[in-house]
């Protein structure tokens, strides 16, 4: 991808990089031609960067200043990433302003946007990113216990472990009855929310144990419907109180958007205990806690421990990794192996039609027969749905590449998502 000119100032001698994904709040529909000024926050009103979306609704990829990489690894009081304010015009929709997008040192951001259609909005919508969990002062969770009593009276609980579509995020504390819930899809909240609790910058074993803590922690929340037993209509809150940090409007970053994509159906579990554990984590500097440092997992990452090892360490050795094959809201699961070249029958005939119909929201994606044969136009077009939703290019339709399609069909066929 074109890389645009680096200014570098003394504080922020390293870089990061940055691309821009733009689709319309009507239905799952990129956004070709839409404008975006990039300005330094501490710099407003001087626009160091412009770039356009293509066709798939997406932008370059653009080099920023970022400060230097040592200070995302240990905790301090220098800010480890520099935030940009973002400005994002397309003709016909509402413009949407985004202040504080996070570029951390050697690895690239990826900025999300829904623009309004100007008949159906209500003028600019402004977006504020606040400070990082690990950055800056948030109270302390409140401690709870890992396994829910499931014999209480009038308690629900489900019959078995399912990956939501959607998870209802309430924007404050539970009490908060004047803050709003959002309807954010399962994969994009735990990318969200690990984005915001830690550092991309983090080794990639640390990076795969936070996540596996926040997929068990959320699916904990789901499985024991414990605020729909409590008398409210959300599934989990933003506040670092009483769940986790999540951020209407933030920034993801590329290896967290693989590593989620690749093992969300992932939880943590104990012999015997039918429910996702509910994995305590903190910071470990600031607040201590029973489960799992945050700081701490990342010394251990760095000294070369696995996932599963940062798991064991904190958890303890009988903790162990579970998954679900009930994923709600796509046509069918996977089916159990990879779809490639000389592979034929029903499965690939899906997978020929959902390419097909994401294709006229994507024209970048070639249209195929829908024969049910993978041959090298299959393999073409699924090669170019990976790289528009960065995943490996492989033109191989693995376990991540089968539930992307799946998602991505489903987000084109309705006619608008739930947005608040």
């Amino acid at each position: 991808m074109r890389k645009y000119p680096i200014r570098a100032a003394a504080d922020t001698p390293d870089v990061g990089g940055l691309t821009i994904n733009v689709t319309s709040t009507i239905g799952l529909l990129p956004i070709e031609g839409a404008t975006i000024s990039i300005q330094n926050s501490n710099e407003e009103g001087n626009t160091i960067e412009e770039l356009r979306t293509d066709s798939s609704g997406q932008t370059d990829t653009v080099e920023l200043p970022a400060p230097p990489f040592e200070y995302s690894q240990e905790p301090g009081s220098n800010q480890p990433y520099t935030d940009y304010n973002l400005t994002i015009t397309a003709p016909g929709y509402e413009p949407t302003v985004i202040n504080g997008t996070e570029i951390l040192p050697d690895v690239t951001a990826i900025q999300n946007v829904k623009l309004t259609p100007i008949e159906t909005g209500t003028g600019e919508d402004e977006i504020t990113i606040p400070e990082h969990t690990l950055y800056g002062d948030y109270p302390p969770k409140i401690p709870e216990d890992e396994i829910k009593p499931m014999d209480e009276s009038g308690s629900i609980v489900l019959s078995r472990v399912v990956i939501p579509e959607y998870i209802v995020v309430h924007d404050g504390t539970p009490n908060n009855s004047s803050a709003g819930n959002y309807y954010v899809t399962y994969t994009d909240y735990i990318k969200n929310v690990v984005s915001s609790e830690i550092y991309a910058t983090w080794p990639e074993s640390t990076i795969y144990a936070n996540t596996l803590a926040i997929l068990s922690f959320t699916l904990n929340r789901v499985y024991t419907e414990w605020y729909r037993n409590q008398g409210y209509d959300f599934t989990i809150t933003n506040s670092t109180a009483y769940d986790q940090k999540w951020i209407r409007g933030r920034n993801i970053y590329t290896n967290i958007d693989r590593i989620v994509d690749s093992i969300f159906n992932n939880y943590l579990s104990r012999p015997g205990v039918r429910q996702p554990i509910f994995t305590s984590y903190c910071d470990g500097k600031n607040t201590t806690c029973s489960g799992l440092s945050q700081w701490g997992s990342k010394y251990l990452g760095d000294q070369g421990y696995s996932a599963i090892d940062i798991i064991h360490y904190y958890y303890g050795s009988d903790m162990y990794i579970n998954s679900t094959i009930s994923v709600s809201g796509i046509p069918s699961s996977w089916p159990g192996y990879n779809l490639s070249g000389g592979a034929s029958g029903q499965k690939v005939q899906q997978i020929q039609e959902q390419l097909n119909r994401i294709a006229r929201n994507y024209p970048a994606i070639p249209t195929i027969s829908a024969d049910g044969i993978y041959g090298p136009n299959t393999a073409e077009a699924v090669r170019t749905f990976q790289g528009i939703f960065r995943l490996p290019q492989t033109g191989v339709v693995d376990y991540p590449t089968w539930y992307k399609i799946s998602q991505i069909y489903v987000g084109v066929s309705r006619i608008a998502e739930p947005e608040t």
